[in-house]
């Protein structure tokens, strides 16, 4: 038997994690109120469901949470999440996450009330996405960025317009530019679809490119691209909810933030609680106002209105009015996958920002940390190197790694490594591994 594992909560958070999860054989047990929306999650992936209320004893001893290793409490309401997830600990579950909204909740001195009633953790989506574009914003020349062993590796993506010095080439090609020993191209996405780059791949216009380096080379991809850096000063974000006000909240002492939102009272509140933020109560769907307000003067633009449809329109039209970086929020999976090609920098979605720091929670032994990129169906996989076996014993290119996976970085003490193919690994080394799912059993087999 692996892992067991019980999501209570069927929403876009909870289907996320299961279906992050259900790649690894592990038992999973979804409960929801909704019976319909169950019948969907079952319906696409490979988990037990139960239809009652969390809160409840009995569901609870029904899912077996008594011998699951993790429960994660991930509805829409958080008093339930907390009291599914001290329940679930009572009843003897090794590790438990709740999710919340509360801004007090958050408070690091706060963690101790939540450890007392058994909660391990507590995790608030909103919080994370607020993070995750305060990052997006310093690196702005790039559409994602992930940082693994505190920086010493970054992964970023970019989209390559027909200028880029890199289009119609192989890789192989390009393999002989000194740069290369510092970065390498480890997926591309193109037309919705993620492909794992051999020698013989060619770019193509369009194709939106993730690159890994260590710390100092962030800079040498942007020369290798040509593309320049911009300095982000001003900011406009609009919307009032709790996204907006967290997203001001962490960016308001770093830039010139504008925030533009239509509710009036929900203006006044944010006035008083925003010390540099100059609020503006007026409708964000009416561009002439944004004009008025300097949107032609802003760096960056973030919409984290309540709509996605809006975000994606407005950033759109500030990217026209030539804004250099447009961050929209988007609420469902749909929209993340055509993100790249319709044309705004970076989509956001607080589900999947939440859910992946969740799975980065459950990794243990020899697997030490995962994490997705948005709209790529690959994910990143460390592993120690335990043992001497051939994976010591020879080149990279001669273990016969499957098609679908490759060595990313490679990470000894203090010293990082993006490997090529003659590389040869040693005892104690984090491989950071770059992986589609079907590439994830033979990977298995290979590190164990």
């Amino acid at each position: 038997m692996g892992m067991k594992i019980v999501i209570a909560g069927a929403g876009d958070m909870g289907y996320h994690l299961a279906k992050q999860l259900s790649f690894d054989n592990k038992d999973i047990v979804m409960i929801d109120t909704d019976k319909d929306v169950l019948d969907n999650v079952s319906s696409h992936l490979d988990v037990l469901t139960i239809v009652g209320d969390s809160t409840s004893l009995e569901v609870l001893k029904n899912a077996g949470v008594n011998d699951a290793h993790m429960v994660m409490a991930v509805t829409t309401s958080e008093k339930s999440n907390i009291v599914t997830a001290a329940l679930a600990k009572q009843l003897g579950a090794t590790r438990v996450i709740a999710r919340v909204r509360n801004h007090d909740y958050l408070d690091p001195d706060h963690e101790v009330y939540f450890k007392n009633i058994g909660i391990d953790n507590i995790i608030s989506p909103t919080m994370l996405c607020s993070k995750e574009i305060k990052r997006m914003l310093k690196n702005s020349s790039f559409t994602d960025v992930f940082e693994f062993e505190e920086g010493k590796l970054n992964v970023v993506g970019i989209t390559l317009d027909q200028y880029s010095s890199l289009v119609n080439k192989a890789i192989s090609e390009m393999s002989n530019n000194p740069i290369f020993n510092d970065i390498k191209i480890i997926a591309i996405v193109r037309d919705q679809m993620t492909i794992i780059p051999r020698g013989s791949t060619i770019i193509r216009n369009n194709d939106h490119v993730f690159f890994i380096s260590n710390k100092q080379a962030v800079e040498s991809i942007l020369e290798l691209l040509g593309q320049k850096e911009v300095t982000i000063k001003n900011v406009m974000i609009i919307g009032g909810d709790d996204m907006a006000y967290a997203t001001a909240l962490k960016l308001e002492n770093f830039y010139r933030v504008t925030l533009v939102h239509k509710d009036k009272e929900r203006c006044k509140w944010l006035s008083e609680r925003l010390d540099n933020t100059l609020v503006i109560n007026g409708d964000y769907k009416n561009i002439d106002l944004l004009v008025e307000e300097g949107l032609e003067q802003m760096e960056a633009f973030i919409s984290v209105t309540e709509s996605s449809e809006t975000n994606i329109i407005t950033s759109l039209t500030a990217k026209n009015h030539g804004v250099y970086k447009t961050i929209a929020h988007v609420d469902t999976r749909e929209y993340i996958h055509i993100s790249h090609s319709i044309g705004v920098d970076s989509l956001i979605n607080k589900k999947l920002v939440a859910a992946n720091q969740i799975t980065r929670f459950l990794r243990k032994g020899n697997v030490e940390a995962v994490s997705g990129i948005y709209g790529v169906d690959a994910e990143f996989v460390q592993y120690v190197i335990t043992k001497n076996n051939r994976l010591t014993r020879k080149a990279l290119k001669d273990l016969h790694f499957p098609e679908s996976a490759m060595v990313a970085g490679v990470i000894r003490g203090d010293q990082v490594f993006i490997p090529d193919g003659e590389f040869v690994m040693q005892i104690d080394d984090k491989a950071i591994v770059f992986a589609l799912p079907a590439a994830k059993n033979p990977l298995e087999k290979l590190f164990h």
